[in-house]
Formats: structure tokens, C-alpha cells, sequence
């Protein structure tokens, strides 16, 4: 049972996202802020918008922001001496790849340079590339290319999973492969060594949908070994977090699983299981703590905004179950974690509360927490990794 009615969340959802495009200049594409994490998750509201509305202005509006995105952070700064685009691409060849060289965060300060010390406060502000960005990206031009029937947007997906990869991953001195958590704009240095907790995990069910959607164009990704190698360094990480951005990071990984196990028959039960798991003790130690108390001048509203998103997710794993896979273990965990379910509308109407969204947190990330919102309001667009084609064209 939900407050919200589908055309109430329908409606909203279509405001955020005007507001969004108005404030951040999508038509009028370099001149405007591009934000690389936000981006990728307007890219899928649009669809979902498309779908809900039947109004395929929406998709024009994703395709003007793929290209917006590609345009600015698939170049260098203004402020940076480095001219053009990230690849060394120019004219038609940089048109038609795009995302060879990566793509800039977008962040507000330039990258550290060289012989710059490092600040970790400061470093949060600076420019360079993310991997779990070029994922959610990856993920972006996956679900467009499924919307729209052109397998260009997996290709692009594809060539951007193979470029992050060579630049994110190396192996350390005990042999192991890892990645880094963060690179230079041109992929050649590591910004922040360290790795990312869920970074390995993500590339491995990303490369699982880009290959899935590419053989249903009649396409092979070519992503064999980047998944072997993914499979292994996720297998080493453990899953368990109580962040609530990881956890619905988490939701959305085990929402692609389910879809690829119910529709490519693939081997990933054990793995499915063992997310679930991390899901459900990860909320259950969130949920206990205070955070979801506090007053909205002391909330991050995207963070919990991603974990409302991902719980959406719990119904269309359940419908999967039921309809397809049968799996009695799934069934329990996913009847577990439906008591989680209501914190998702909580989530919602505490930030869909106008005098919530005046403090200066909420301003400091308005076009970030605006999308998420929308997600959250509409999740399919996101969550969902198999659609019906708007049309068959494969250009």
C-alpha cells in the first residue's frame, strides 16, 4: 500500500526533472553544469518519464543530455591547459566514440596536480574520474539503447567499460588485481588509490547487462576477461555496508541479478544471496541507528534517496520470483526484506516536503538531490534492465 498514487509520483517526478533541465542547461549542452552521477540518473528518468507518459519528447530530452554529457565531460576544463577531448579524438571520429578517453566527474575544482599535496577534504571537490560514475553511466546508455532500439548507446557503453577498466584495475605486489578509487581526467595517475568497497562488484554486473543487451543486438561486448577479472576482485571485497547510498547501491545490483537470472539464465544464485544477505543486515543496523530522525538541515538527501530507490526494488525482484524463477530462498529473503519497504515512502515524503528542501544542504546539492528524488518517485527507469523496445531501429 502506498500514500503516493502513480500519477501523484508521475507529476512530481515530471517537475523535478523540468527544473532540473532548466536550471542545468541541458538544450543548450557545454554551456551548461554537467555532473556526471546526476546526469546518469536523469538520463534514466527521462525514459521512465517517456514510458509513463507515452510522450516520446522524453526520450529526445535523454538523447540531448547524452550527448550534452559527452560533449563537456568528454573534454577538458576550461580552466585546464589541456585542449579537446579526452580520447585525443577530433571531428567525426570523436562524435562517434565518444567515451574512449572516459569522461570527467564534473566536479567544481580542477584535478590535484602533480606535484600538489594531497587534502583529503579538498580532493571530494576536485575533477578527475570516478569508476562507480562511469558505471552508473555505463548503466545510463545501456538502458537508453533498450529504450530506443539502437545498439550505438551499448557500443558507447561497451568502449567506456573497456577504457575504465584498462585505466581502473592493476595488480598488486601480492598478485591480486584491484582498481583504484579514483584517476586523473586523462586515466594516466591515480588521484586516490585506495578502492572502492562495491567498485569491483558493480563492473562485474555492469559488464553482465552490457553483454546481455549487446547479444540481443546481435553484438559480443568482448568483455570476458574484464568480467573474470571483476568476478575475482568482487569475490575478495566484502559486501556488508550500513551506508545507506551503498545499501540501495546494493538493492540495484541484486535487482539487475534477478533480471539476468530470469531472463539470460545466468549461473548467479550464490551471488544474488549473498547481496541480499548484506542487504538485509546492513539495513536492519541502519534503520536502528538515528539517522532517518534527524531535522533536514542534517541529512545528505541524495544518500537516502539512493537506499529508497533500491528498496523499490524488493517488489520487482518479487514479481520476478513469482512469475519466472520459483526460487523458495529468494522468496524468503525478499519476504524479509519487504518489512524494509515502507522506509522507501518515508524516505519520499520527508524530502518531498517543501520547507525540507530549504535548508542549505539541501541547496548546496539541489540538481543531484532533485534526480534522486525523481528516481526514487519513478524507479523503473532505473531499476529496470529489460524493456520493450520503442522502437526496432539499429542505427
Amino acid at each position: 500500500y502506498m500514500i503516493l498514487t502513480m500519477d501523484e509520483r508521475r507529476k512530481k517526478a515530471q517537475e523535478l526533472m523540468q527544473a532540473f533541465a532548466e536550471r542545468t542547461g541541458i538544450q543548450t549542452q557545454a554551456q551548461g553544469r554537467r555532473y556526471l552521477w546526476t546526469d546518469a540518473f536523469a538520463v534514466c528518468n527521462f525514459i521512465a518519464l517517456a514510458e509513463h507518459t507515452s510522450d516520446t519528447a522524453y526520450l529526445d530530452s535523454a538523447r540531448v543530455l547524452i550527448d550534452a554529457v559527452h560533449q563537456a565531460l568528454g573534454s577538458y576544463r576550461d580552466d585546464d591547459t589541456r585542449r579537446g577531448r579526452l580520447s585525443g579524438l577530433a571531428g567525426t571520429d570523436a562524435q562517434n566514440y565518444p567515451t574512449v578517453g572516459g569522461l570527467r566527474i564534473g566536479k567544481a575544482l580542477a584535478e590535484r596536480g602533480k606535484t600538489e599535496p594531497y587534502d583529503e577534504q579538498k580532493e571530494w571537490d576536485r575533477d578527475g574520474q570516478y569508476f562507480h560514475y562511469l558505471s552508473k553511466w555505463m548503466h545510463a546508455l545501456d538502458t537508453m539503447a533498450r529504450a530506443v532500439g539502437e545498439v550505438k548507446y551499448n557500443r558507447w557503453a561497451v568502449e567506456l567499460a573497456k577504457t575504465a577498466h584498462r585505466a581502473f584495475t592493476f595488480t598488486a605486489p601480492d598478485g591480486t588485481r584491484r582498481m583504484y578509487w579514483k584517476m586523473s581526467t586523462d586515466l594516466t595517475r591515480p588521484l586516490v588509490s585506495s578502492t572502492g568497497q562495491h567498485d569491483a562488484l558493480d563492473a562485474y554486473i555492469t559488464y553482465l547487462e552490457l553483454s546481455v543487451t549487446a547479444s540481443s543486438f546481435g553484438d559480443d561486448a568482448g568483455l570476458a576477461q574484464e568480467m573474470e577479472e571483476a568476478a575475482q576482485m568482487a569475490e575478495a571485497m566484502p559486501l556488508h555496508t550500513d551506508d545507506p547510498l551503498g545499501l540501495g547501491g546494493l538493492l540495484f545490483d541484486a535487482a539487475r541479478v534477478t533480471q539476468l537470472v530470469a531472463t539470460a539464465q545466468l549461473p548467479l544464485r550464490g551471488l544474488l544471496r549473498a547481496v541480499l544477505e548484506a542487504v538485509y543486515d546492513g539495513t536492519e543496523t541502519y534503520l536502528r541507528g538515528d539517522a532517518l530522525r534527524y531535522a533536514a538541515q542534517h541529512r545528505l538527501a541524495f544518500r537516502e534517496l539512493g537506499l529508497s530507490t533500491g528498496l523499490h526494488a524488493v517488489s520487482l525482484m518479487e514479481t520476478l520470483n513469482t512469475s519466472v524463477l520459483h526460487n523458495d530462498v529468494l522468496a524468503e529473503q525478499l519476504d524479509a526484506l519487504r518489512a524494509f519497504a515502507p522506509v522507501a515512502e518515508t524516505i519520499e515524503l520527508f524530502w518531498l516536503r517543501s520547507d525540507h528542501r530549504r535548508t542549505p544542504l539541501w541547496h548546496e546539492h539541489e540538481d543531484i538531490n532533485d534526480v534522486m528524488l525523481a528516481t526514487s518517485l519513478l524507479p523503473d527507469g532505473f531499476l529496470k534492465i529489460m524493456r520493450e523496445r520503442h522502437d526496432e531501429t539499429t542505427v
